[in-house]
């Protein structure tokens, strides 16, 4: 305690003191004891009262260590299995969580990471895909602004994510990656990347491309082979060395029939082969008989108009087109979407056509949309205009109802640009997107759907879209969340069926079984979004007698299931909404283990990233020697650190309490004998 609040304290005693005095004692020489104890309950009152003015604190000093954090990161996916036994690593996570000399130096935290790291107590080595970069870096983040030794029991391949020995780690962090697996490298010949279309059409002809990889010091010649359906349609002989150990193999195949094809490329095995999972290789191409044409109108350069371009073509079923308004009506009809890009006078003879082939449209407004024509020109919504530019950020309406937005989201996207104005809506429709202009919630809409019959009409009242597509890149490492949505905009915009209430979110193939998962957004009588329904799915094997029925689970906007545990193979499933609807489909879930292609363990590379984080590499058999090193290397000597507490002298409630009891007392006594 300061010696200035020391002073305070006495100088407070000595005021309460003479104050008393005075009101007791002085000129009043009357002693006796009730005088003194009716004192006593004012000083007490008054000292109190001026201990709370001055509320005095004392600064406690508090010691403790603050020790280095050691995180264990044990890669829980199939391929380690290849290199130890399960209860092998259980035992060495065991020995490193257990010893005493690095509880007493760290902070033990232990961790499992598939394609997402997740805090475990035991292994269960069941995934399909292995991402140590992400690993890595949200254990950065986790543990940022500390001392971190990371252990990391894996073999090094990876299958998902980016290259981990890039990762930016800070410097406060060290990897020791313990090895699991055989480092020896085996001659081996694989089928690396395979590219194809998603959709092909009917009569015409598709590519695949085959990269074929060659792993050894021989001469060798293999013949790769091509089958689509168990149909072979494509073989060749391909010859590799150590110098030449990789071929890329391109070939045009014709689509005869509709449907999904699954295409399986295959390379001869080489003699004594120590894996041949690797050997082959699926994927799957949709066969369809029509392609949706989308058109562009414009009659000004905005990247807006690439984006959307961009974006909608990344479905192979789609195709834009890029048109000046003063294009000619008969060209006009070999669309079945347009996209209207900040209209003005010279869109007449476009608005003109949908009007009368009853064609879908969606509208783009901006600062250069002429409002004045576009008011007159359509009867969905009347803005005003006080030519003054305003930036617009999107909530999302998370009841909108009308199709299924999915994972979509609008978090951190930049605002978009549009002018000043009341927006008044004529047509009955849904916003999906509402409007926050300089922090402010508003109840205008953003983002529409306009539904008159069976003519659709979708208005973004903003320009700048191709913000949202970057942003989208910035949040998720891709493209997919803005992509997705402009895929289901487009699915809606082009169906000229009824809307349904029961709708179903599934690709036709899925590329293994960790992937596979069926979404239903059910809706009810006045198309509200029903999250109480009961929602069940039948799903039946194609090639065999398996068939099971399991509830979809609520997640957010729309139902669930997880097929993951599914062999692959064809399947046809039924989703019933008890009670109510149902649907039908099928899916393909392709024969890939990614976990299967690589049998080595790849040294090399966490070598390389034990050096970038000034660690060391370890095997499992140096357990003892890994546990020896933690336990001597100074940069995780526990450090004392102190933290300076300033803490009240007196509890202001209890001051408040002694107070008031010490008034009280004094009043009652002096009521008891009549002094009042």
């Amino acid at each position: 305690m300061e010696i200035k609040t020391v002073l305070l304290i006495i100088l407070a005693a000595i005021v309460a003191f003479t104050v008393v005095f005075y009101q007791y004692f002085y000129k009043n020489s009357k002693k006796g004891s009730l005088k003194i104890l009716l004192a006593s309950f004012r000083f007490i009152a008054l000292f109190s009262a001026l201990l709370l003015l001055i509320n005095p604190k004392f600064t406690k000093q508090d010691y403790f260590l603050e020790k280095a954090n050691l995180v264990l990161l044990v890669d829980d996916t199939e391929s380690i299995l290849e290199g130890a036994e399960q209860s092998e690593i259980a035992e060495k996570v065991s020995r490193i969580v257990t010893d005493g000399k690095l509880n007493e130096r760290f902070s033990v935290q232990q961790y499992a990471f598939g394609t997402k790291l997740q805090q475990v107590d035991s292994f269960s080595f069941e995934s399909r895909n292995t991402d140590i970069e992400t690993a890595l870096a949200t254990t950065d983040e986790i543990f940022a602004n500390s001392t971190s030794a990371v252990v990391l029991f894996t073999d090094g391949n990876q299958t998902l994510g980016r290259d981990y020995v890039y990762t930016n780690l800070s410097d406060d962090l060290s990897v020791y990656p313990i090895i699991v697996g055989d480092t020896t490298a085996y001659e081996d010949i694989s089928i690396g990347l395979v590219n194809s279309n998603t959709y092909a059409f009917l009569k015409n002809k598709f590519p695949v491309e085959a990269t074929v990889l060659y792993n050894g010091t021989g001469n060798i010649s293999k013949t790769l082979t091509i089958a689509v359906n168990g149909e072979l349609v494509h073989r060749e002989r391909l010859t590799f060395s150590a110098n030449q150990n990789s071929k890329t193999v391109t070939e045009l195949i014709e689509a005869k029939s509709i449907g999904v094809k699954s295409i399986k490329v295959e390379i001869e095995s080489l003699d004594n082969e120590k894996n041949k999972f690797n050997n082959s290789k699926q994927t799957a191409v949709e066969v369809i008989d029509e392609k949706t044409n989308v058109a562009i109108v414009s009659d000004m350069l905005h990247p807006d108009i690439g984006t959307l371009k961009k974006s909608i073509e990344t479905n192979e079923q789609r195709s834009v087109s890029i048109l000046k308004p003063t294009v000619a009506s008969d060209r006009l009809e070999d669309f079945d979407l347009f996209i209207l890009y900040q209209p003005n006078h010279k869109f007449k003879s476009v608005y003109d056509f949908i009007a009368k082939s009853k064609s879908n449209s969606f509208t783009i407004c901006g600062k250069q949309t002429n409002w004045g024509f576009l008011n007159r020109i359509q009867q969905s919504f009347f803005k005003e205009n006080f030519n003054q530019s305003e930036e617009i950020l999107p909530l999302l309406n998370n009841a909108f109802s009308i199709f299924g937005l999915g994972d979509f989201d609008v978090n951190d996207f930049p605002p978009l640009e549009n002018n000043l104005g009341s927006i008044e809506i004529k047509k009955d429709g849904e916003a999906i997107l509402f409007q926050k202009i300089k922090g402010v919630e508003l109840d205008a809409p953003l983002f529409s759907i306009f539904v008159e019959g069976k003519q659709k009409e979708a208005v973004l009242f903003g320009e700048n879209i191709w913000k949202w597509r970057a942003q989208s890149y910035r949040n998720h490492q891709n493209f997919e969340n803005f992509d997705d949505f402009i895929s289901k905009l487009m699915v809606y915009l082009n169906s000229t069926n009824q809307r349904s209430r029961l709708e179903l979110d599934f690709p036709l193939v899925f590329p293994n079984s960790s992937e596979a998962r069926i979404r239903a957004s059910y809706f009810d009588e006045s198309y509200g979004f029903d999250s109480d329904a009961d929602i069940a799915i039948n799903v039946k094997s194609s090639e065999n007698n398996f068939s099971r029925e399991s509830p979809m689970l609520l997640k957010g906007s729309f139902f669930e299931v997880d097929l993951s545990d599914l062999e692959a193979g064809d399947y046809t499933f039924t989703v019933t909404v008890k009670g109510d609807l149902k649907r039908s489909g099928s899916f393909k879930i392709l024969d890939f283990n990614p976990e299967k292609q690589m049998i080595a363990a790849n040294y090399g590379k966490l070598q390389r990233l034990a050096d970038e984080t000034n660690g060391k590499v370890y095997f499992p058999d140096d357990i003892d020697l890994l546990i020896s090193d933690l336990s001597e290397l100074e940069q995780y000597t526990p450090i004392q650190k102190s933290k300076q507490n300033v803490v009240s002298l007196i509890d202001f409630k209890v001051l408040l309490g002694l107070i008031v009891l010490a008034l009280s007392l004094e009043w009652f006594i002096r009521k008891y004998n009549g002094l009042i």
